[in-house]
């Protein structure tokens, strides 16, 4: 199944010009990201806790060191996790993804309001190794801290990617990479910003939005026309509350297959000074006498 990324205007174009950003876990929009519950034992040594993470390594099945729901006890507390979630935001950077292309509410939260677009990835390219999916509980996990201490292999980071049932609908997907492996080219909202380059042949399609600026659109349309990347506009459709893909262009460069041009997606070529502009400006120009027609009967 392919893999889906809901990006803001200016992030498609930093995407498609090769490079992503792997973003540290305090930084992400959900306050209970990889912040178990730790049960610490009274009797336990106070000492600094040095626990060893595997990004590449898949959850245990079954998971090590749950508690029961229902565990009660007074040394149960986040103080630890919060700890160890601020040596992880020195250390690693994770990508997001989903398995749903048809979130209104993820084009409306991560796609700058419908301005931006839904990036298709392969998911067998290489570049996703260490692929995992979040778990989705109806309880926030409660762990015993012995758990982390006493395995002698380091501890899967996929073990820590659980978020409450109201995140469902994400069906989210996500790798993990160590910020020593990626590029600092910034710094936003408090945190320096990673990226790691991703090659354009692990792209296989890119959906516009609804509200994209048509500058944009011609700018994205410049960097795939020559590549085996599609394109697609998600138009408003005439019935229901959902988007229709309208194709621009297929999985062939341009040299060999021209665009698809309808009066939805005209205005991407209508300054170009070639036939693809002419019969762009003849299509805009039909539709608007069509639409006066139509609104004059």
């Amino acid at each position: 199944m392919p893999l889906y990324k809901y990006l803001t205007p200016e992030n498609t174009l930093r995407v498609l010009d090769g490079s992503v950003r792997l973003t540290q876990p305090g930084a992400f929009n959900d306050p209970f990201e990889m912040v178990p519950e730790l049960h610490v034992p009274e009797d336990f040594e106070t000492k600094d806790i040095s626990i060893s993470f595997d990004v590449l390594a898949p959850r245990r099945q079954p998971s090590v060191g749950d508690l029961a729901v229902d565990f009660e006890s007074d040394h149960c507390n986040d103080i630890n996790s919060r700890n160890i979630l601020s040596s992880l935001n020195k250390s690693i950077g994770i990508l997001c993804l989903s398995k749903n292309e048809l979130s209104l509410l993820m084009w409306s939260h991560y796609a700058g309001e419908y301005s931006g677009a839904v990036i298709e990835f392969d998911e067998e390219h290489e570049f996703f190794t260490g692929l995992f999916n979040i778990e989705y509980r109806e309880h926030r996990p409660k762990k015993d801290i012995s758990s982390y201490l006493s395995s002698e292999l380091p501890i899967p980071i996929a073990e820590l990617c659980v978020k409450p049932k109201d995140w469902e609908y994400e069906k989210e997907y996500r790798i993990v990479r160590n910020l020593s492996d990626c590029k600092p080219v910034g710094e936003y909202n408090g945190f320096p910003v990673y990226v790691m380059d991703i090659p354009l042949e692990a792209i296989k399609s890119v959906t516009l939005g609804e509200r994209m600026p048509v500058a944009i659109q011609r700018d994205i349309w410049n960097k795939i026309k020559n590549t085996t990347i599609s394109l697609n506009l998600a138009a408003i459709a005439n019935w229901g509350y959902e988007f229709r893909k309208e194709p621009i262009k297929y999985n062939l460069p341009v040299s060999d297959m021209n665009p698809l041009i309808s009066p939805r997606t005209a205005h991407i070529f209508s300054e170009l000074e070639n036939d693809f502009g002419e019969m762009a400006r003849w299509m805009i120009k039909e539709h608007k006498l069509s639409s006066i027609a139509n609104h004059t009967l």
